[in-house]
């Protein structure tokens, strides 16, 4: 088969792109700066139009900002040609087709295609759902038919998954896979299946986020706060879903079922409600939320919008703060409280060990000021006000306990026995597990509506979210006693209920898995999949990077405690993350994980 050279000129010179909708106008916008003869095909001449008009805006926009000169942009604009019939296909190096997620419809594109263009012409389509080899099959030239899957907004995102089917001729990979390269793209090499890389990670997420709102486990701005402030990531799911499109993301996710017959893939019925029902997201001006009008990013108030200001009832006064653990999620809490302004008591199992948590707390104020982010005055007043103790009878008299231990059950049921001992009638006593059961943590008291879940993330002073887990039995102005006390400590409070995982752990984790379940099965490697999330979801760390981060142990104890939780088969432990961690290799803590790291 005769491709154009992968070296030397630029290869597929003209490039026609087929459908013009807001994926197809940024493809086109790609092409035609970078130098590429662009002819937009849509049946629609006003979105022709349309086209041209955001070409003109946003080259106008470059201009503007003197990364180019209107000489520049005239050349730009010049590259680019609006039809309205297929035909005009006729002289094309490459066709990208970028029509709604419909299998009739892109079957039809390319029967016609098959007809119109040369011999020699790549045919690529957009999907990022819909099968490419059954695509490809019904074509005529099977070898030259490949997916192309550019991410929205096509200008700025950086990442390409260029998908290949049996069929697919390995010179049109390269040739297309050298295209994407020579537009400043990430071209990542994937093979035929619902969603590939980021999509296939991306909506399995998505969709159990759409479960655990539909479930009323977490309120939408709650669910949203906990994975932007949680994780990094630039949008919450649902804020995301109603981007995509309600309907998008459920097209993609019957694909996926159809394909994996995994339950996680398995629509949540709430994405069928609000797609029956219109409510598709920005589109629509409505989804999960309401917009100020049909296509506009700005969030309205609506009937579910949360009350600002206090709930009703008031919280108890909070003084003093007694924090038990000497490990770094302990140290940094205590660090939280005394610079907001608490009185402090760091307990630890001996007096040195208390005094060397305070001395870390030190170093990490001496950092801060260094850093111009605190004064030496107030970093020496926030080390005044923490106390270290070598026994937990220093907190009889403090406000509110919160028990920073290590993550075992009967380790932190016998803490909470002694908190409940020690600790004065009134006192607020919270754990700050991740995953563990909160009322097995309050049943061990003789005063379980005291107790409530606190979720610190590491590290505690930069990281903004607490997690709020309330139990059955957790009373209503302990839980307004610790929305206030994250008030004054300057962090985010989203509310939850006991169950494994809260909102934080129990979409991530699953996502993590699922990831290691695609280099299980050969699908991607460890690099494409985490180039791929952080170049396509925005994700600031890839799965692995981030799991040897967390540590392959830590992960897998909470797989295995949502798996014990649900008892969904998508959520049982991938057999990969079992080996890795009976091996020994838990990440970067040991020098090895799923990556091999320099011993410092």
């Amino acid at each position: 088969m005769d491709l154009p050279s992968t070296s030397g000129q630029p290869t597929l010179q003209t490039v026609a792109v087929v459908g013009l909708g807001t994926m197809g106008t940024g493809i086109a916008e790609v092409l035609t700066r970078a130098g590429h003869e662009v002819i937009g095909i849509d049946v629609s001449e006003a979105a022709g139009r349309a086209c041209v008009a955001a070409l003109e805006n946003a080259t106008a926009r470059s201009v503007a900002k003197e990364r180019i000169t209107e000489a520049e942009r005239q050349g730009v604009l010049s590259r680019l040609r609006t039809f309205t019939d297929l035909q005009a296909a006729v002289h094309a190096d490459l066709v990208i087709e970028v029509v709604p997620e419909d299998y009739e419809l892109k079957q039809q594109v390319f029967r016609e295609l098959d007809a119109i263009v040369r011999p020699d012409t790549i045919l690529a389509t957009g999907t990022n759902a819909l099968s490419v080899t059954r695509l490809a099959a019904e074509s005529q030239r099977p070898e030259r038919v490949l997916g192309l899957h550019f991410f929205n907004p096509a200008p700025a995102m950086k990442l390409v998954e260029v998908v290949s089917s049996v069929l697919t001729a390995p010179p049109a990979v390269a040739a297309v896979t050298a295209l994407a390269r020579s537009l400043g793209k990430e071209p990542v090499a994937v093979g035929d299946r619902p969603g590939f890389v980021a999509d296939g990670l991306l909506f399995g997420y998505l969709n159990q986020a759409a479960a655990m709102y539909e479930s009323k486990y977490a309120s939408r701005e709650d669910i949203d706060a906990a994975m932007k402030l949680g994780c990094g990531l630039p949008m919450g799911p649902l804020a995301l879903l109603d981007l995509i499109g309600v309907d998008t993301a459920r097209t993609v996710l019957e694909a996926m079922y159809a394909s994996s017959g995994d339950r996680l893939h398995a629509p949540a019925p709430i994405l069928g409600h609000l797609t029956e029902a219109g409510l598709t997201g920005r589109k629509a001006g409505r989804g999960f939320y309401t917009y100020e009008a049909p296509g506009s990013p700005a969030v309205v108030r609506d009937a579910l919008t949360p009350l600002e200001g206090s709930g009703p009832v008031a919280g108890r006064p909070v003084r003093s703060v007694g924090v038990a653990g000497s490990g770094t999620m302990a140290s940094g809490i205590a660090q939280v409280f005394a610079q907001a302004g608490f009185e402090v008591v760091l307990a630890a199992r001996s007096d040195a060990k208390a005094a060397a948590a305070k001395a870390a707390i030190g170093k990490s104020l001496a950092r801060a000021v260094a850093k111009g982010r605190l004064s030496e005055e107030a970093a020496g007043q926030t080390l005044d006000r923490i106390t270290p103790a070598g026994s937990l009878e220093a907190f009889a008299e403090v406000d509110l306990a919160v028990e920073a231990v290590a993550e075992d059950l009967a380790v932190k049921q016998e803490l909470f026995a002694a908190l409940d001992k020690i600790c004065k009638p009134g006192a607020v006593l919270a754990t700050t597990t991740s995953s563990l059961p909160v009322i097995a943590c309050a049943r061990a008291t003789s005063r379980p509506q005291d107790v409530i879940g606190m979720h610190f993330f590491n590290p505690a002073p930069a990281m903004k979210l607490v997690e709020v887990v309330r139990t059955v039995l957790t009373s209503e102005d302990v839980h307004a006693t610790v929305r206030e006390v994250c008030a004054k400590v300057r962090k985010h409070a989203v509310d939850c209920g006991d169950r494994a995982g809260f909102i934080v752990n129990a979409l991530l984790f699953p996502y993590l898995n699922n990831a290691i379940k695609m280099v299980e099965n050969h699908y991607a490697s460890l690099d494409d999949i985490d180039a791929a999330m952080k170049l396509g979801g925005g994700y600031p760390m890839g799965p692995f990077e981030l799991l040897d981060v967390v540590g392959l142990d830590v992960s897998l104890a909470i797989e295995k405690v949502l798996h014990k939780e649900f008892r969904d088969p998508g959520l049982a432990p991938s057999p990969l993350l079992e080996h890795l961690v009976a091996a020994g290799c838990l990440g970067r803590k040991t020098g090895r994980g799923f990556r091999e790291y320099a011993r410092r």
